[in-house]
This record gives structure tokens, C-alpha cells and sequence, in this order.
């Protein structure tokens, strides 16, 4: 038992990492195809904006709660077999999202196509087990860049295929793709054995008290429009909120082996980079949401009457921007400094939101600026998490860029609904097309709480090593 333990796991060849790079195609696909044709699925499911917003982000939620457990798991049981029971979820749930026929199904396959978050880091796991260490850096850098290139084919493939087809086979193509994949991976890729443990069990109270504080605010939010009609329910969500809220801080503080180490927040060099991390993703969030609601709104009113198919082309750039920025960051960060870095990215986001707000009637505005917004974010959130790992122990910094992780959730998950909210409000009795000062306020509210930010950002490097 012990030499099998103890001995090197076996190498693989070409095969398994091209099954890995496939999966990571297929499974970037399938996550992308939601945010270019919202506007067509909320037409066709009768969806509010603030239904639309939930959806737009429910499965980041689920990916951020999964990847701590998966992490653990695949300590406990092996990377492999993990990874394969998380893709059978994530095919589930792309089965269950081509068959819904209403939101809440809709909703449930989203949950459920989720676990896609963290079964990415365990192909990452297995390729660093089963490959030297030069050699795993390429197939990792390879697998990383095949996700992000799955995510721009799936926002340039989703609408043609909603528009030609039906929104059903937008997810059943890449699901069938994501099966087909994950086949590969069972098939090719040697399991490879439990790696040690730390002795430490996972916070399940901690993990049900977070995502019934996630879901929460997201209900909240979504109900926020209409408070004048529903008080006493708006009121109790904010009663359970603040339980929740409660009851997970304390979970926190007294669990041995904690989701988020709340402990952590005690050092400034991390509470900036979690403030600035929720900040700079609410800003990005409310572009990503409200950018394609207006490339939707008709050409007989203020907007451009875009389908789907033509809001996948209009959201390339920002896509390929958005993969350019991590090693852009990267360089800057180790060249300068995470601070200079964060401080320009945080800069160029409130200009573009201010931009947007001020001038946005010809398509290339919203292009050029959701393109330089997603650059902004990618600046930023890289040049934050390299902060905060710096700013710890080594020891610490898993637990330094989890914290990073769920603010930044957070983040993106509060701007999507507060623009869903804003929209709802905006939109007058009887119409389906919010007033245009409803975008407005959109942008320059995202603008001024991002511009807010710039006094945190520039002290961020004290007591970080840069």
C-alpha cells in the first residue's frame, strides 16, 4: 500500500492533453452562450431585466462555491475521478438548460452547469501529476487558452444557432460536445491516486450558510423595483440576509478548516484588494449586463435592434481584450508593480463607464467601450490576487486569493442585479423597453463607484511586497 502510494504517477502523451483541451473547448463554449443572446431569451421566457440579471450570473455563483469543495475532494479521491463526476453534473445541467421550457428550469441547469468552475483547476491538477514540470507549464497554458478561445466561439456561435435553430440546441451543441469530451478524458487519462490530505474536513455549515446568503441578495436585489407593491417581502428577505450574514461570519471564525478565512481580512494589504476587487467587478458586471440590453433595444427607439447573432460579433472584442489583459497585467504587475497596474485599470474603467454613459449612439461607442472595460477588469483583478498572494505568507496564499475569489463573485453577482433592477425601475407600465435615462443612470453610477475607489487603489502597496 505504501510504495503504491509513494510511486510517481505515470506519464502521458498527447493524447489525454488534447482530451483536457477539448473539454476546456466545449465547456468555455457552453458557459458563453448566455450573455450574447439575453436579450432573445428573455423575449422568449418572458423574463424581466432582473430575472435576466440573475441569470446572467447564476452560474458564476455556483462555480465559486464548488471549486474550494472540488479542490478538497480531489485531495481526498483523486483529481480524475472528481473531475469526471463534476462534468457528469455539468452535462446534466446543459441538458437540463436545451430542454427548459421556463426560467426556473432554465435556472436549475444554470446551477447545475456551475460545477464547469471547478473542474477547469482539476484538469490543471492532472496535467502537473502526470507531466514534467516544463512540460506541464505548456499543456496548462495550452488548456487555459483553449477555455478562453471555447468561450469566443460560443459567443459568436450562440446566436446564429438561436436565431436558426432554437435556443434549445444553443446549449445542447456544446453539451453534447462537453460529453463527448469528458468520454475522452475517462478513457485516456490514467487515474492517478488520492494526494495527502491536510486532515481537515470540508466546511459544509459554512458552504449551505454562503450559498443561502448568495441567493439571498440575489433575491433581494431582483425585488428591490418593486418595493412600492411589496414591502413585507422585501423587508424579511433583508431580515434573512442579515441572519444569513451573521450566522456565516460566525460559522467562519470559529471553523477549523474555514471556506473564507474571514481572519484574513484582518490585513489591510487584503481588505483593500477584496474592496477593489467587489468594486472593479460591480462596474464590469453592469457593463456586461447592460451593453447587450442596449445593442437589443429597437431601432425605432434609442437603440440598434441587434439579434443575437449580431451581439455575438459586437462582444468579440471585449472577449479577445478580456484574454489579453491577464498576461498584460502579469508583465506590468512584475515590471512596476501591482499598484500602478490596478490604479491605470481602475482609471480606464470609470472613463469607458462614463463614456458609455455621456455618448452611446452609434454602435462602435458600446463596442470600443465594453472592450476597454473588459480590459480594465482584467488589469485589475490579475494585479489584485498577485497583491494579496504577495501580501501573505506562502502558506496563506491559497487562502488570500479564495477571499479574492469571493469577492469577486460577489461583485460581478450585485452589478448584474443592481443593472437588472435599475432597468426594471426604468422600464414604464405597459412597455418592454426601459427609458433610456434608465442606461444612463446605469453608467454613471457604475462610473462614480469605481472613480470612489481610486483613493483605496493608491495606497494599496502599503504593507505589500511588491
Amino acid at each position: 500500500m505504501t510504495t503504491a502510494l509513494a510511486a510517481p504517477p505515470l506519464r502521458i502523451g498527447k493524447a489525454p492533453v488534447a482530451a483536457l483541451g477539448l473539454l476546456a473547448v466545449s465547456t468555455g463554449a457552453l458557459e458563453s452562450v448566455v450573455t450574447p443572446t439575453l436579450p432573445l431569451l428573455q423575449r422568449e421566457l418572458e423574463m424581466s431585466p432582473s430575472e435576466g440579471a440573475l441569470l446572467s450570473v447564476v452560474l458564476l455563483i455556483t462555480g465559486a462555491l464548488v471549486t474550494p469543495v472540488a479542490g478538497k475532494l480531489g485531495d481526498r479521491c483523486g483529481g480524475k475521478r472528481v473531475l469526471i463526476r463534476l462534468m457528469a453534473v455539468v452535462c446534466a445541467g446543459g441538458l437540463v438548460s436545451a430542454l427548459a421550457p421556463n426560467l426556473p428550469v432554465l435556472l436549475t441547469g444554470q446551477i447545475l452547469q456551475g460545477a464547469m468552475v471547478g473542474a477547469l483547476p482539476l484538469s490543471f491538477v492532472l496535467v502537473r501529476d502526470h507531466l514534467p514540470a516544463g512540460e506541464s507549464k505548456v499543456a496548462i497554458g495550452v488548456v487555459s487558452g483553449l477555455f478562453v478561445g471555447g468561450g469566443m466561439a460560443g459567443t459568436l456561435s450562440a446566436g446564429p444557432v438561436a436565431e436558426g435553430l432554437s435556443r434549445h440546441w444553443m446549449f445542447a451543441l456544446p453539451t453534447i460536445a462537453v460529453i463527448g469530451a469528458t468520454v475522452l478524458v475517462h478513457r485516456l487519462m490514467p487515474q492517478d491516486p488520492p494526494r495527502r490530505s491536510d486532515g481537515t474536513g470540508i466546511d459544509w455549515p459554512g458552504l449551505v450558510l454562503l450559498s443561502g446568503t448568495l441567493v439571498t441578495l440575489m433575491l433581494t436585489l431582483a425585488t428591490a423595483p418593486g418595493t412600492a407593491s411589496q414591502p413585507l417581502v422585501l423587508g424579511g428577505l433583508v431580515v434573512v440576509l442579515a441572519a444569513l450574514v451573521t450566522a456565516w461570519t460566525a460559522v467562519e471564525r470559529r471553523a477549523v478548516s474555514p471556506m473564507v478565512d474571514l481572519r484574513m481580512l484582518a490585513r489591510p494589504a487584503v481588505w483593500r484588494s477584496c474592496v477593489l476587487t467587489f468594486v472593479v467587478c460591480v462596474g464590469t458586471s453592469v457593463a456586461v449586463y447592460l451593453v447587450p440590453q442596449l445593442f437589443a433595444v429597437s431601432a425605432d427607439a434609442y437603440g440598434f435592434g441587434a439579434g443575437a447573432t449580431e451581439i455575438g460579433f459586437f462582444l468579440l472584442p471585449g472577449a479577445v481584450a478580456a484574454s489579453l489583459a491577464g498576461p498584460v497585467s502579469g508583465i506590468g504587475a512584475r515590471r512596476f508593480g501591482a499598484r500602478p497596474v490596478i490604479v491605470t485599470g481602475t482609471v480606464l474603467m470609470a472613463t469607458a463607464l462614463a463614456a458609455l454613459a455621456a455618448v452611446h449612439t452609434e454602435i462602435w461607442h458600446l463596442v470600443v467601450g465594453k472592450a476597454v472595460i473588459a480590459l480594465a477588469n482584467g488589469l485589475c483583478v490579475t494585479a489584485m490576487v498577485t497583491a494579496a498572494a504577495t501580501s501573505v505568507d506562502r502558506s496563506d496564499t491559497g487562502i488570500a486569493t479564495g477571499l479574492i475569489l469571493v469577492t469577486r463573485v460577489l461583485g460581478y453577482a450585485v452589478g448584474a442585479q443592481v443593472g437588472g433592477a435599475i432597468l426594471t425601475a426604468g422600464t414604464p407600465h405597459g412597455s418592454h423597453v426601459p427609458a433610456e435615462s434608465a442606461f444612463v443612470t446605469g453608467f454613471v453610477m457604475a462610473a462614480a463607484v469605481t472613480a470612489l475607489s481610486l483613493p483605496i487603489a493608491r495606497n494599496l502597496n502599503k504593507g505589500i511586497k511588491e
